[in-house]
Order: structure tokens, then C-alpha cells, then sequence
């Protein structure tokens, strides 16, 4: 088989989350890996999966500027982020990286 002989097809990330528990556990794991560009592109596709006019609506963000600074090289704010997910019903929530042990900063 010749490559241009060879079908790709377009995953899109969205379609698969397709349910609030799924877009949740989603962000979940791209948190967990602590890396900004992949958080990035993670939140923009739940938003998409959500959909962006519910968004937009919901926060009355503008949706030119809204699309850019989800893009990779986009410059997402702290107060976006808070604010796109409250607009689909999440939270940020703080927890220790390992449930049994406390932080080391706050040992005695």
C-alpha cells in the first residue's frame, strides 16, 4: 500500500467527551501532568465538547478571543480558566499530590 493510498481519519477529542464525567476525569489527567500547553489544549477541547456559543454565552466572553487564547500558543489567564469552568459546571480543587503524606512544608 502506498502511502496516498492510506486513510487517516480526524480524531476529534470532543466527540469522545461526552458526558460531564467524562470531561471532568479529562481535566483531571491533564492537571496531573502539570504541563500548560497540554492543560491548554485539553480545556479547549472541552469547551468544544461543551460547546463554545453555551460558553460564550454563559460568561459572555468574546469568541474570537476566546478561541485564541485557547490556541497552543494562546495566553490563557488564570481568571479564563476559572471562569470557563464555572461556565461548564467544574471547579478547581486543591489536594495533596499523595493522599497519605502531608506536604513536607507543612511537617513539623
Amino acid at each position: 500500500m502506498k502511502k496516498s493510498d492510506a486513510e487517516v481519519s480526524d480524531l476529534d477529542i470532543a466527540e469522545l467527551l461526552d458526558s460531564e464525567e467524562a470531561v471532568r476525569l479529562f481535566l483531571e489527567e491533564a492537571l496531573a501532568e502539570y504541563d500548560l500547553v497540554l492543560w491548554q489544549r485539553c480545556l479547549e477541547h472541552a469547551v468544544q465538547s461543551a460547546g463554545m456559543a453555551k460558553i460564550i454565552e454563559k460568561n459572555g466572553f468574546n469568541r474570537e478571543e476566546l478561541c485564541k487564547t485557547l490556541k497552543e500558543d494562546g495566553y490563557l489567564r488564570f481568571d479564563t480558566v476559572m471562569r470557563v469552568l464555572k461556565a461548564m459546571g467544574l471547579k478547581l480543587a486543591i489536594t495533596p499530590c499523595v493522599a497519605e503524606k502531608q506536604a513536607k512544608y507543612f511537617a513539623k
